[in-house]
C-alpha cells in the first residue's frame, strides 16, 4: 500500500456530492483563463501546466489535508501563487490566506496580481537565506521565527519545501508550524521519502531517474545531485514523522507519490499531521 493511516482524519473525509463539487472546481479553475497567471518566463519554481498544477494541489489540500472553506491558511513557500490563485476559488470570504516565500520576485507578483482583487490574501517577503532562492538573505533557518501569532491559523502547508532544505532547518519550521497552528489544525506537507522501494535502482522500480538521491553524509537528508544539494532533497524513512511528534503534532497520514515508481495521485510524499485539541 502506498497510503496509510495512522488515525482517521476528522476533517480529511469528503462525501460523494462534495467530491463532486471540488472536481467541478477543480476543472473550472483550469479552465478559467481569466484567473491571475503570471507569464511563463516569470515562473521560476516548478515545471508543467500552472493552473492544472494549482488545481491539482487544492483537491490533495482537500482530500488528504482536510482543508475546510472558512480555513485561516499559511502558505509557507507560496512561489508565484500556483496554489493561492486555485485557493481564491475554495475559500470562503471569512477566510484568510498568508503566503510567504524567500523569493521577492514570487511574493511582489502575488501581491501585484492577487491582493487587489481578493484582498484576504495576503503576501510577505520572509528574508530567509537560501542558496538557490535568496543567497542573500538577511535571516538563517537555524533561528527562523514565522512572521505569525501563536495558534492563529487552522491549516498550513509546505508544498515542495522541504524537498530544498537541510534537515536542521526543516525542524525548526516543523516547530514554528507547531507553534502558529490553533489547538485542532492541520499541516500538510511534501516530501522525497527514503523507503525501501525509493532506495532501489530505478530500472527496476520505474522511479524518476532525476530522483537517484545518494548519501553524501550522515544523514537523514540524501540529495540527487551532491553538487548541487539543495536542488532535490530527500530524507530518511521515518525521520520527517519523528520530528512531526517531537514537535508537537499528530502525524494522521502518509500517503506516497509516483516519483518511486508506485501507483499514486501525487508525485511527491505527503505527510499530514494535526495539532492536539479542539473539537471533531
Amino acid at each position: 500500500m502506498n497510503q496509510i493511516a495512522f488515525r482517521q482524519p476528522s476533517a480529511g473525509v469528503t462525501s460523494d456530492s462534495t467530491g463532486d463539487r471540488l472536481d467541478w472546481l477543480m476543472r473550472a479553475i483550469t479552465a478559467n483563463r481569466f484567473l491571475p497567471e503570471p507569464e511563463p518566463g516569470r515562473i521560476f519554481v516548478g515545471d508543467g501546466d500552472f493552473r492544472a498544477i494549482g488545481a491539482e494541489y487544492l483537491g490533495h489540500l482537500v482530500r488528504l489535508g482536510g482543508l475546510m472553506p472558512e480555513h485561516r491558511v499559511l502558505d509557507i513557500g507560496s512561489g508565484i501563487g500556483r496554489i493561492a490563485v486555485p485557493l481564491t476559488q475554495y475559500l470562503s470570504p471569512s477566510a484568510t490566506y498568508l503566503g510567504l516565500d524567500p523569493a521577492r520576485e514570487g511574493i511582489d507578483w502575488c501581491q501585484a496580481a492577487i491582493t487587489p482583487v481578493y484582498p484576504s490574501f495576503r503576501f510577505r517577503h520572509l528574508d530567509v537565506a537560501h542558496e538557490i532562492y535568496n543567497p542573500g538573505g538577511l535571516k538563517r533557518g537555524e533561528t527562523l521565527v514565522l512572521p505569525v501569532g501563536d495558534r492563529s491559523m487552522d491549516f498550513a502547508f509546505m508544498v515542495s519545501v522541504v524537498t530544498h532544505l537541510p534537515p536542521q532547518h526543516v525542524a525548526v519550521y516543523m516547530r514554528e508550524v507547531a507553534r502558529v497552528l490553533a489547538p485542532g489544525g492541520r499541516f500538510l506537507v511534501t516530501s522525497f521519502i527514503m523507503d525501501e522501494t525509493a532506495r532501489a535502482p530505478s530500472a527496476a522500480t520505474g522511479k524518476d531517474p532525476r530522483r537517484g538521491f545518494q548519501r553524501t553524509a550522515s544523514g537523514p537528508d540524501w540529495h540527487a545531485d551532491p553538487d548541487a544539494p539543495f536542488g532535490a532533497v530527500a530524507f530518511d524513512d521515518g525521520w520527517l514523522e519523528a520530528g512531526l511528534e517531537e514537535a508537537g503534532l499528530k502525524v494522521e497520514l502518509r500517503s506516497l507519490g509516483h516519483w518511486r515508481g508506485v501507483p499514486s495521485s501525487h508525485y511527491q510524499d505527503v505527510i499530514v499531521a494535526a495539532k492536539p485539541g479542539g473539537g471533531g
